[in-house]
């Protein structure tokens, strides 16, 4: 039987999801509170990666497992025996064929940038005491969406198939004091959205025009792009999965 199970942590304390040797992950702790409860080994896949010291509001894994009663009292003891910056939401069945990854059709992204400083948002959010072009930077984002090679976004000597991603949207709206970048695409590479990020401020600072954005893109180079934008400002807001992965759906 094949179970997924949604969750949301908070980042800070953690080099990102998956497993390392010498660093603890949120993978390592969610895995460990699974199997103490069940009292069996239990092996999470999921929906991707996040980098050292990102969040996520709503992540996704699977999980195999000969039998599984009692859910609501299973997600219950979890919280109660995971750490306060990770939580468990639901734990549903799906099809044996379902993978957590490879099944999901979309992701989103959102970064948040303070435009005044805030202690409560130290760790939250990236602080720019500069003002931004906040509609230069959305003009800019328009170059992005499409279906693209973003090798020029992405970290060197990843180990992935394709740099071609799908991107759909990617838009700044302020709230506030704050500003949030909303970026969505079928799949997305490592580093990218903090590249963007980057590259999008350079924008709003006026050190190179909009559409230089585009030149960005046809070189294929990461030296062309905008410095990565610090990791706690960066949340993963949403997975989204065919209803057919569902057992029975």
């Amino acid at each position: 039987m094949r179970f997924f199970i949604q969750f949301s942590y908070f980042g800070k304390a953690y080099h990102g999801w998956q497993n390392q040797p010498n660093a603890i992950t949120v993978q390592e702790v969610l895995e460990d509170a699974m199997s103490r409860i069940s009292k069996q080994s239990m092996c999470l896949m999921g929906a991707g990666r996040t980098d050292t010291g990102v969040h996520a509001k709503e992540m996704y894994a699977h999980f195999d497992t000969e039998q599984l009663e009692g859910i609501p009292e299973l997600i219950f003891r979890l919280n109660s025996l995971l750490p306060t910056d990770i939580a468990v939401q639901r734990i549903f069945e799906v099809e044996d064929e379902a993978h957590a990854r490879f099944n999901a059709t979309s992701r989103t992204y959102e970064y948040y940038i303070m435009k005044t400083k805030n202690p409560f948002f130290t760790d939250m959010a990236h602080f720019i005491k500069k003002d931004l072009d906040v509609n230069q930077m959305n003009f800019a984002a328009e170059f992005l969406v499409g279906k693209k090679d973003f090798e020029c976004f992405s970290k060197s000597n990843t180990d992935v198939f394709t740099n071609i991603c799908d991107l759909r949207n990617a838009l700044w709206t302020q709230e506030n004091d704050m500003l949030i970048f909303s970026i969505t695409a079928d799949r997305f590479l490592r580093n990218m959205v903090r590249a963007i990020v980057g590259t999008l401020i350079n924008v709003g600072l006026g050190k190179y025009p909009a559409d230089y954005v585009n030149t960005i893109l046809k070189s294929k180079d990461r030296t062309m792009a905008g410095v990565s934008v610090p990791a706690k400002g960066l949340y993963l807001t949403s997975i989204v999965y065919p209803n057919t992965i569902l057992k029975n759906g």
